[in-house]
């Protein structure tokens, strides 16, 4: 059996996918030619999308507000964006536009947060989940979020020595 990339792609991705054309034989994304990107900046190249990021976020608060009606759930829902998909500035700047909260996953995200901070693109009462495997680098640095007045974060322990 000789399968191609081209074959696995076909087997594996309903393609193009929105936003994506073939025009000409050159893929296009949303009416950019990926082909002159290619020539001018080479390969690899790395694309995002701003508004697609809005538009996955309000796509899954809306499956969870649909879920939390049909079985009745009471409680309340946090969408966290985590840093760890993108650290980014501007994707988690984009993501904290949707009413967001955020996710940390090592000690380095806490930075993402305090900069974040800094910068009054979240403010001290934005829930923080952490999640990662806790060094102690981590949990100093989460200690000292606690310590300056971030008033939702949420350390997640994965085994009684964290």
């Amino acid at each position: 059996m000789n399968n191609t990339y081209h074959d696995l792609v076909q087997q594996t991705f309903d393609f193009p996918q929105d936003g994506f054309e073939v025009k000409d034989g050159y893929l296009e994304f949303n009416g950019v030619d990926i082909k002159a990107l290619i020539d001018k900046y080479g390969t690899p190249l790395k694309l995002s999308y701003l508004p697609k990021i809005g538009m996955q976020i309000k796509k899954a608060k809306q499956m969870f507000d649909n879920a939390i009606k049909k079985h009745r759930y009471e409680g309340k829902y946090f969408y966290c964006y985590c840093t760890k998909s993108s650290h980014f500035s501007f994707v988690v700047e984009e993501a904290l536009k949707h009413d967001i909260h955020l996710e940390t996953s090592y000690a380095y995200d806490i930075e993402i947060i305090k900069k974040l901070y800094e910068k009054k693109k979240i403010t001290k009462d934005v829930h923080i989940i952490c999640n990662g495997f806790k060094q102690k680098g981590y949990t100093r640095r989460i200690a000292q979020l606690l310590n300056s007045g971030f008033s939702n974060v949420i350390p997640v322990l994965d085994n009684k020595d964290e």
